[in-house]
């Protein structure tokens, strides 16, 4: 293959908020990446965020249901392709590949298991292009993590950018938060899961008054932290385990904030997510000069304010480097897409925990 070859390539991301699907596209190489083109979010309708929800744990692919979970999670997925090459004015023949994520139900890498629902070769032959996908499953089998997975990617983009001081850290905030550390040598990257994201104030303001999220941080706004609670969670012996490592949106804070008001357990809950950042930092080569933020958590007043507090380093947006913090994940599914077609490693021994850098995901070519 030719190794000059730019791809126009797609990604699709189905993330631990359940709140829809992030669709990107871009143009690479698998090495750098040359362009950004449009991307786009379409949100789950409640019926199917509820379905979806149902099929979540260790049954994974054998819950009741599932499997019509799986195919409509998949065509949802196909609507996104459709709706994001209108607004690109391109077509299906313009696209060389697709990196299809599909929706995590089920992650547990001390087992050797992880788990997304969606089909790579029906999204193949429903759209007549590309697919990579299962992104994980061989690098669990080789005994990693399995996740992070986007770390790649996001040093691609540090260490393109003239105007990040290095050691830098890129803190992606969706359901579960991860980092990645990025060095100043080329080498120089280490990643794994801070912890808690969005998905526990998430759960609690669905359960509480059937919001979706915090939007703006209004509610914690008007709440106070309960330090009790947080020492308590930072207490979990995953904080302590030395990365690489990951863990599931299942294991960590569920219901930790029960008996605190709306308010207080929407700031306890906020706070958590850059408290456990800080712990992650105790892990890091060398201390950053400056923490990138990306994902939905960047959207949450409370959530950036309360990093600015905690961590010793500046504290930015991605959006301020000309990045769009929406669409990082399903870019780098892109950019992961076309590495997998490459043949080119998507996991490190310092991101995933692999024996050696590995290449992974399952390509169909329609048929």
């Amino acid at each position: 293959m030719n190794e000059a070859k730019i791809y126009t390539a797609i990604g699709l991301m189905s993330g631990t908020s359940m709140d829809g699907i992030d669709a990107a596209l871009i143009r690479t190489d698998g090495q750098n990446v040359i362009e950004f083109g449009p991307s786009l979010t379409v949100p789950y309708e409640e019926t199917f965020k509820n379905a979806l929800r149902r099929v979540l744990g260790p049954a994974g692919r054998a819950a009741p249901g599932a499997q019509d979970v799986d195919r409509q999670l998949t065509l949802l997925h196909a609507d996104a392709v459709q709706v994001l090459l209108t607004r690109a004015g391109l077509e299906k023949a313009d696209i060389d590949i697709i990196g299809f994520h599909g929706h995590t139900v089920h992650h547990d890498p001390k087992n050797a298991v992880t788990v997304q629902l969606g089909d790579g070769r029906l999204l193949a032959d429903w759209l007549g292009i590309a697919v990579a996908c299962d992104f994980r499953s061989r690098d669990v089998a080789a005994g990693g993590e399995g996740a992070p997975l986007v770390p790649v990617f996001h040093a691609a983009l540090v260490r393109a950018h003239a105007n990040v001081p290095k050691p830098a850290a890129v803190l992606n905030i969706g359901g579960v938060a991860n980092v990645t550390w990025v060095g100043e040598g080329e080498d120089e990257i280490l990643a794994f899961d801070t912890g808690p994201g969005n998905a526990p104030l998430n759960d609690w303001m669905r359960a509480h008054i059937g919001q979706d999220m915090d939007r703006g941080g209004e509610v914690a706004a008007k709440g106070q932290v309960d330090q009790a609670i947080i020492e308590q969670q930072l207490a979990h012996p995953y904080f302590d385990r030395k990365p690489p490592k990951s863990i599931d949106r299942q294991e960590l804070c569920q219901g930790c904030a029960k008996g605190l008001s709306l308010e207080d357990g929407a700031a306890t809950l906020s706070a958590l997510v850059a408290y456990a950042a800080v712990r992650g930092a105790e892990h890091f080569p060398a201390p950053v000069k400056t923490w990138i933020i990306t994902g939905g958590g960047r959207h949450n007043p409370e959530i950036m304010n309360a990093l600015r507090e905690v961590v010793n380093a500046k504290v930015s947006s991605a959006d301020g480097l000309g990045w769009d913090g929406d669409a990082m994940e399903a870019q780098a599914f892109a950019y992961l897409a076309v590495r997998a077609e490459r043949g080119l490693p998507i996991s490190f021994p310092t991101t995933t925990g692999v024996p050696e850098p590995m290449s992974g995901g399952q390509v169909y070519h329609p048929q």
